[in-house]
């Protein structure tokens, strides 16, 4: 998985290039430039075929989005904690304006973890808030860890679960946000994906080499649609289709994004 991250940076990087950028991610190119270094190629969206075009918009659409909500989620100082499970190589503790004391939450593996922190020291980088990085795999205990990091679960967090539910089993998916859930004081709010033709994509690629080494990780995620999960489980939750928001954004594409993006709020 940490090769697709490489491919998702190469993605940052390319849109960080362009005059009408839905965002800027600066450190982007680092990571490139280090995996390039390294010999280590990506598995990742990207490319010149319909599918890899179609997976890039995906990952600039979500990038865009998922700033847009952890801007909003902190504006009003209801949250002072942020926690992105499985950052991978998000630079948004470095790249996004937060507000006085706020704590950002990264968690990933930690191969992972040391690649990037390893990048991020060599380009001077530093952080916009209060930052920890907690090392560890998602699929055991990790709540204590984040504990450990200075977590507080009685405060109102902003969660944000970025490219990872797919990954998971039906079972792990559902531990990942039960942890979430358990770890969710009155007032916090969590986003994902939902949707957005992955399957369909997992059909395509299984047919051809370029993304095969993406789609024999795919585990499929939850078992059940997300938002009646949340729902079941105790979030209130709103659906931003894809669709609408590259729209907005002014990205239209000859295959329109589909799903959605879930934002959910504890009550």
């Amino acid at each position: 998985m940490g090769r697709t991250a490489i491919g998702t940076a190469r993605v940052r990087a390319a849109e960080s290039r362009r005059a009408d950028r839905l965002f800027d991610d600066p450190l982007a190119a680092a990571f490139v430039r280090a995996a390039d270094a390294a010999g280590r190629p990506p598995d990742g969206p990207g490319g010149e075929s319909p599918t890899g075009r179609v997976m890039a918009e995906q990952v600039v659409l979500r990038t865009r989005f998922f700033d847009d909500y952890l801007r909003a989620a902190v504006a009003d100082g209801r949250r002072a904690q942020v926690v992105l499970v499985a950052a991978g190589l998000d630079t948004r503790a470095f790249r996004l304006q937060w507000p006085d004391g706020l704590r950002v939450f990264e968690l990933d593996l930690p191969d992972m973890v040391g690649f990037k922190e390893e990048v991020l020291a060599g380009a001077g980088a530093v952080p916009r808030c209060r930052r920890a990085v907690v090392g560890v795999d998602l699929r055991g205990e990790w709540a204590g860890p984040l504990r450990t990091a200075g977590f507080d679960p009685a405060a109102p967090t902003a969660w944000l679960v970025e490219g990872l539910l797919i990954y998971l089993t039906a079972d792990e998916a559902a531990a990942v946000l039960g942890t979430v859930g358990d770890l969710s004081a009155p007032g916090s709010v969590l986003s994902f994906t939902h949707g957005g033709g992955l399957a369909r994509m997992v059909r395509q690629t299984r047919t051809g080499d370029e993304f095969r080494p993406i789609s024999d990780l795919w585990r499929g995620g939850l078992a059940e649609p997300p938002d009646a999960w949340l729902t079941r489980h105790g979030w209130t939750v709103t659906a931003h289709g894809k669709a609408a928001l590259a729209a907005a954004y002014g990205r239209g594409s000859e295959r329109p994004a589909e799903g959605a993006f879930l934002v959910a709020e504890r009550g």
